[in-house]
């Protein structure tokens, strides 16, 4: 891919969709010609590029002609119905949705922890959950020198995860919550404004866990390859616009000291420190919101566990950026790299 690509935009009207526009701006990514896709109801509007307006056009499955990487992040259903197509004519899927993800044709990919697994790909690319990823990024350079047994975690998630329509929805019903207004919730089948729910996916009848817990504790057996990993994991949304929180206590093979955690994550790809006790300062979604880094503090080590095995933390990272666009962007900035090795 020696020229500069053409780029196709799945969804581009989405919050992940004009995120996917800053991202390649902001990281210069070359763009030969970018297509604009989205509804039957958004063909025709246009959005701005590089100084140029580009026309949306309904998404078909004639839509990918000539395209080299296709960007998708529409949901599920799309990504199923269109992405094959898109894969016909030539064009590599980098897709935000779960629809691929457990897939073993398909590279799960944090370009942090597995990039060499773009190689691998058959057309598609999938990225993982955001919660997912928010975790296995500081976890992961922890992993490689001290196997991580067990983990669990706890989310704290924001009206992000479930798109623009979502955060809208928050805000306004904050205004008639604090107006003494009535609300009828659309989006979120559940009372959002000053509310902590459990997340908003559909519970296993069986095992009781959510449909996005259960992505964690699948995404993350494949993503470290290592299907002897426990993960407990408990999904809640929380009413914050964008930034996804997570209380994270993991267990090593080998006694680890907190000390010894801040020295790997010091110089971990993709992780700040944020860990000031003196001023009970640590990750916020509010300083999160905006920035590729996950933050990871309140590092400690765990006292429940006296073998010295065990470390608790807490981490923030957009959902919408290394959660979702960013990390789409990481990984079409190696295909031309994994496409000449």
């Amino acid at each position: 891919m020696s020229h500069e690509p053409v780029v196709a935009i799945a969804g581009v009207t989405g919050a992940v969709g004009a995120e996917f526009i800053a991202t390649m701006d902001r990281r210069a990514f070359p763009v030969g010609k970018l297509k604009a896709l989205a509804s039957a109801r958004s063909a025709g509007k246009t959005i701005d590029f590089r100084g140029e307006k580009i026309v949306i056009e309904e998404l078909t499955e004639k839509s990918f002609e000539g395209v080299d990487i296709a960007l998708f992040s529409a949901g599920g259903g799309i990504s199923r119905k269109f992405a094959p197509a898109a894969v016909k004519a030539g064009a590599v899927v980098v897709d935000n949705s779960s629809a691929f993800r457990m897939d073993p044709n398909v590279p799960l990919v944090i370009p942090e922890i597995n990039a060499g697994r773009i190689r691998d790909h058959k057309g598609i690319i999938a990225v993982p959950n955001c919660s997912a990823i928010t975790a296995l990024v500081p976890l992961w350079p922890i992993h490689r020198q001290n196997r991580i047994k067990r983990m669990i975690v706890s989310t704290y998630q924001a009206a992000s995860g479930a798109g623009a329509a979502a955060m809208e929805e928050l805000v306004e019903s904050t205004r008639a919550y604090l107006d003494g207004r009535p609300f009828t919730p659309k989006v979120i089948p559940l009372p959002y404004a000053f509310n902590v729910f459990s997340h908003n996916t559909a519970i296993d009848p069986e095992t009781g866990y959510n449909d996005e817990e259960t992505k964690v504790i699948k995404e993350t057996r494949k993503i470290f390859e290592d299907d002897k990993i426990a993960v407990g994991v408990t999904c809640v949304r929380v009413p914050v616009l964008r930034a996804h929180c997570e209380a994270i206590t993991f267990e090593c093979e080998r006694p680890i000291t907190e000390n010894e955690v801040r020295a790997i994550l010091s110089k971990a790809p993709g992780v700040r420190i944020v860990d000031d006790r003196a001023k009970n300062y640590f990750p916020m979604p509010i300083d999160a919101s905006g920035q590729d880094d996950v933050l990871v503090g309140r590092i400690r080590q765990d006292l429940s566990d006296a073998s010295g095995h065990s470390i608790s933390m807490f981490v923030s990272a957009d959902q919408l950026l290394k959660g979702a666009a960013l990390n789409a962007i990481q990984i079409a900035e190696l295909l031309p790299q994994r496409a000449m090795a």
